[in-house]
């Protein structure tokens, strides 16, 4: 993995959800109508961006009900996949997942995409599923 060079900082912020559908769009879900990446609860989330030389580079949204959190649309440019930067990101939206309280946090992951979140210490939770003909794992990580 090739990691951000230390004069090239990863800066995470919290932005609004209107900020995160122009990239939802164009990583996940290009062939699709734009209405296909927003989500209804979006304004309930916590949307985070990682912004790499002042270009955003990912986002991911994070949904806090009691105890469970889930994490949804985690997406990252296509040229800057694979430099730590989502990994940057989704370390980030763990830990505020349990500053807010959640003990355990999961998500629909794309099954091609598994190895990020198995990293982190995520299982398989449930069978294979597939949205729009593209195969899908629950991932579950207990946060304390």
């Amino acid at each position: 993995m090739n990691t951000p060079a230390a004069n090239n900082p990863v800066a995470i912020e919290q932005i609004s959800y209107l900020a995160t559908y122009q990239l939802r769009h164009e990583v996940l879900w290009p062939g699709q109508p734009i209405d296909f990446v927003k989500i209804e609860s979006d304004s309930d989330g916590y949307h985070y961006g990682a912004f790499f030389n002042g270009r955003l580079a990912s986002v991911i949204s994070l949904f806090v009900n009691g105890h469970e959190a889930r994490f949804r649309k985690f997406a990252t440019q296509k040229d800057l996949q694979n430099k730590g930067i989502g990994t940057l990101l989704l370390r980030h939206t763990l830990a505020e997942a349990a500053r807010i309280g959640a003990s355990y946090i999961w998500c629909d992951a794309r099954t091609d995409a598994l190895t990020i979140y198995q990293r982190f210490g995520m299982k398989p939770n449930g069978e294979v599923f597939y949205k729009e003909n593209v195969a899908y794992q629950k991932m579950k990580l207990n946060l304390r």
